[in-house]
């Protein structure tokens, strides 16, 4: 979209039929894209209180009627989200689809009077932040992203520690995540149920392709590959942890070993330098996901390993090692929830109280922009440095 295009959306005018929710009324919510994530959410939601889904949005017309099928009835399917949008009994909507949408979306949903949940990245591009954070705190409508780490325990806990000086100096914050790829396929997809000219939106026109359509992640026009899909999740921790909005400088590199028929890189590294005295590198690929994901914080007085499983401490030894064998953990702690369902949970109790998510859209536009310097800095093989 033009920039001026945003900004009559981010200006547009609020529905004066918003309803306002009793402590009793329940969160009446429609879902826009349905795909796997969307309906994992969909999940979640009918196990929380007080809420109900009530409308199923998708341009692959399978997608909506099984959305239907899997939250009850009461859900009406449509294929344009904005009927969704124009519907008064509607409070919130879910946003699960490809992220060349989310700000677009967003702004639509904000200014018909919704509050909105929307799946990360919350933006596609750098440009895109400002303007939506524009658009939403002057809706002042509640709006969550899906940086989930913000509201599990354990993640709060090691915040804890992390501030409270527990590591010492941190300098290096390690992040990794891998996935295989190869051994994922996807369903078969009928392109006769598709509306393909919808999902394309803003996209340049182009033939349907299933593998696009199926991986959209890994396109350029409609996703931004392993930084914005995984690194996203990982460097909103570093950056909430160590309080640092904004890096100082960005280098990364990309190549495609394996996966030939995606636009984007299967394996990635990224070094990005913070103003606050501190690294974080990522590492990741999409063909081995022995390891999983996570984090490891290095400080002058111990390491703390993060991941969604927990976190474990080791204190910094007294004595030179030679090996890489740790000592015994001086704190374990193990994660027995779903962030994301607690994330949900912050989301509805926000919608009432019209406060300020744990997961807020400043946070993911901030988590959203590093992600998206690392691309540019790949793509551009230079050093990248954003103004401040």
């Amino acid at each position: 979209m033009k920039r001026r295009d945003f900004l009559t959306t981010a200006a547009g005018t609020l529905l004066a039929g918003s309803r306002v929710l009793g402590a009793n009324d329940r969160v009446r919510i429609g879902l826009i894209g349905t795909g796997n994530r969307c309906m994992y959410l969909a999940r979640l939601l009918d196990h929380l209180p007080a809420n109900e889904i009530v409308a199923a949005c998708d341009i692959n017309e399978l997608h909506r009627f099984a959305a239907v099928d899997t939250v009850g009835n009461q859900a009406k399917p449509v294929a344009d989200y904005h009927e969704v949008l124009d519907r008064n009994d509607i409070d919130a909507v879910v946003i699960g689809a490809p992220d060349h949408w989310h700000v677009r979306m967003t702004l639509d949903a904000v200014a018909a009077g919704k509050d909105v949940y929307c799946e990360k990245p919350v933006t596609h591009t750098i440009e895109q932040g400002d303007l939506l954070i524009a658009g939403v705190e002057k809706s002042k409508r509640v709006v969550a992203t899906g940086t989930q780490q913000r509201s599990w325990d354990h993640y709060l806990l090691a915040k804890e520690l992390v501030q409270g000086g527990r590591l010492g100096q941190v300098t290096l914050a390690e992040m990794y995540w891998f996935q295989d790829y190869l051994r994922d396929p996807e369903p078969e997809v009928d392109p006769t149920r598709v509306d393909w000219k919808q999902f394309l939106g803003s996209a340049p026109a182009q033939p349907f392709d299933v593998i696009k359509y199926q991986r959209w992640r890994f396109f350029w026009d409609f996703g931004g590959g392993i930084f914005t899909d995984l690194m996203t999740h990982w460097i909103d921790v570093v950056q909430w942890y160590m309080q640092s909005p904004l890096p100082s400088s960005v280098v990364a590199a990309g190549t495609t070993h394996a996966l030939h028929d995606f636009q984007c890189p299967d394996t990635v590294n990224a070094s990005i330098q913070f103003p606050q005295n501190y690294t974080a590198v990522y590492n990741g690929t999409m063909v081995s996901s022995l390891e999983d994901g996570g984090i490891i914080f290095r400080g002058s007085d111990g390491i703390m390993q993060l991941t969604r499983a927990g976190f474990w401490v080791y204190n910094e030894s007294d004595y030179h090692r030679t090996d890489r064998q740790l000592p015994e953990p001086e704190i374990v702690m193990r994660s027995t929830g779903d962030g994301t369902r607690t994330n949900l949970q912050n989301w509805l109790d926000c919608i009432r109280t019209r406060g300020v998510p744990n997961a807020n859209v400043r946070a993911g536009v901030e988590a959203a922009r590093t992600s998206h310097l690392a691309n540019q800095a790949m793509r551009q093989a230079k050093v990248i440095q954003p103004a401040a």
